[in-house]
C-alpha cells in the first residue's frame, strides 16, 4: 500500500493529466548505453503512469509519445521508436482492454508507417466500447500544426457558409482540434528537469497546473505520479479569479 496514495483526496482529482515523457536518452547515456536502450526501458514507466491513473480513477491520460519534431532525429532512432511502438501495442493491447481503458490517438497519423497505423487502429477498435478511462497517445503530434489546421478548417467552413464568422468562439474552435472530445488538461507533468512545453497541447493547457520533475522518465514510478496528484491538490486553481472569489464560491 502506498502511503503517498493515501494522501490523495478522491473528490479533488484532475480529469485530464498529460505527460511529456522526457529523459530516455540521458538515462541510457548515464549507463553507458545508446539512446535506444533508454526508450526500451521506458515501457515500465508508461505502465506505471497508466496503472496509477487507473487505480485512482483519473478519466483521461495523454502521453506525448512521439512529436512532429521527432521525425528529425537520426533514422536509426526513429525506426527503433516505431518498432518499439508496434511491439508495445502487441504486448499491452489485452492489458489496456482488460483495465477497461479506451485508447485514442491524436496527431498527424498520415506520416506513420503502415504497420504502426494498423496496430494503432487494431487497439482502438478493440477498446472502443471501454468506459473506465481513456488513454490518449499523442503520436506525430505538434500543437502549432494542430492549431493551424483548425484555423484552415474553420476558414474553409466559413467560406462554404457552414459557419458564420461571428459565431467563432473558444468552444467552436475547440471542436476543430484533435482533442475535441476530451476535457481540457488539468495537470501537465514533464520529467527530466527540462522546463519547457515542447509544442504539446498549447491550447489545451491554458489553465493547467504545470509540474517539472528532475526524475528521468525510465525512473518514473506510481508513487511519483501519486505525489504529483497530491501537489496538484495543494494548489489553488483560480482560472483568472482572485483567491477571495474562489473561497466564497
Amino acid at each position: 500500500m502506498s502511503l503517498i496514495k493515501d494522501k490523495i483526496d478522491p473528490d479533488n482529482l484532475p480529469k485530464h493529466v498529460a505527460v511529456i515523457m522526457d529523459g530516455n536518452g540521458r538515462w541510457a547515456k548515464s549507463r553507458g548505453e545508446e539512446r535506444t536502450f533508454g526508450h526500451r526501458n521506458a515501457i515500465n514507466a508508461v505502465r506505471n503512469a497508466i496503472n496509477a491513473c487507473n487505480e485512482i480513477h483519473i478519466p483521461y491520460l495523454t502521453l506525448y509519445t512521439f512529436s512532429s519534431e521527432n521525425w528529425n532525429r537520426p533514422a536509426e532512432e526513429v525506426n527503433t521508436l516505431m518498432n518499439l511502438l508496434v511491439e508495445t501495442l502487441l504486448l499491452e493491447a489485452e492489458e489496456i482492454f482488460s483495465k477497461g481503458l479506451r485508447m485514442h490517438v491524436i496527431g498527424n497519423l498520415d506520416k506513420l508507417p503502415p504497420l504502426v497505423k494498423d496496430q494503432l487502429n487494431r487497439v482502438m477498435e478493440l477498446t472502443k466500447e471501454n468506459t473506465k478511462g481513456n488513454l490518449v497517445l499523442a503520436i506525430s503530434y505538434g500543437s502549432q500544426n494542430e492549431i493551424l489546421n483548425a484555423v484552415k478548417n474553420i476558414s474553409k467552413d466559413v467560406k462554404e457558409d457552414k459557419i458564420d464568422a461571428d459565431d467563432i468562439d473558444e468552444k467552436l474552435f475547440e471542436n476543430y482540434l484533435y482533442t475535441k472530445d476530451f476535457p481540457p488538461v488539468d495537470l501537465l507533468i514533464r520529467t527530466s528537469g527540462e522546463i519547457r512545453i515542447s509544442n504539446f497541447l498549447l491550447w489545451q493547457i491554458a489553465y493547467a497546473e504545470l509540474q517539472f520533475l528532475d526524475v528521468l522518465w525510465p525512473d518514473f514510478t506510481k508513487d511519483i505520479f501519486f505525489q504529483c496528484i497530491v501537489d496538484y491538490q495543494n494548489k489553488e486553481r483560480r482560472f483568472g479569479k482572485t483567491g477571495e472569489q474562489i473561497k466564497i464560491q
